[in-house]
């Protein structure tokens, strides 16, 4: 379940499914419903990303930019890391070493906007 880090970030720890999706999904509808939270998932527990996940990641973050609100990624694995490398999305998303690296740049970026 993600959890509210401040009143403007949420966090998500995710691992493989079914809970990647679920969390995901869940994530997803709370920033749908217009919460207007920035948002960062700590993927250490994930091994492996698949289309379905890809896409999961894309549309969250889009909802999130719409919002004008930032989505950052940490603790990405190898595995996962080679699958951001080979679709490009490694230019598409924000990484980060670990959750409060993650967290830290949110604060500064709201900061000093």
């Amino acid at each position: 379940m993600p959890t509210d880090w401040s009143d403007a970030i949420r966090v998500a720890d995710l691992s493989d499914e079914p809970e990647f999706s679920e969390e995901l999904a869940n994530l997803t509808s709370q920033i749908q419903a217009k919460h207007g939270k920035h948002a960062v998932l700590d993927l250490s527990g994930v091994s492996y990303l698949n289309s379905s996940h890809i896409a999961q990641l894309l549309r969250l973050r889009r909802e999130l930019t719409e919002q004008e609100r930032k989505l950052h990624l940490c603790g990405v694995r190898d595995p996962v890391w080679s699958v951001m490398l080979i679709t490009g999305l490694d230019k598409v998303f924000d990484f980060f070493e670990n959750k409060a690296t993650a967290i830290t740049a949110l604060q500064i970026n709201d900061a000093n906007p």
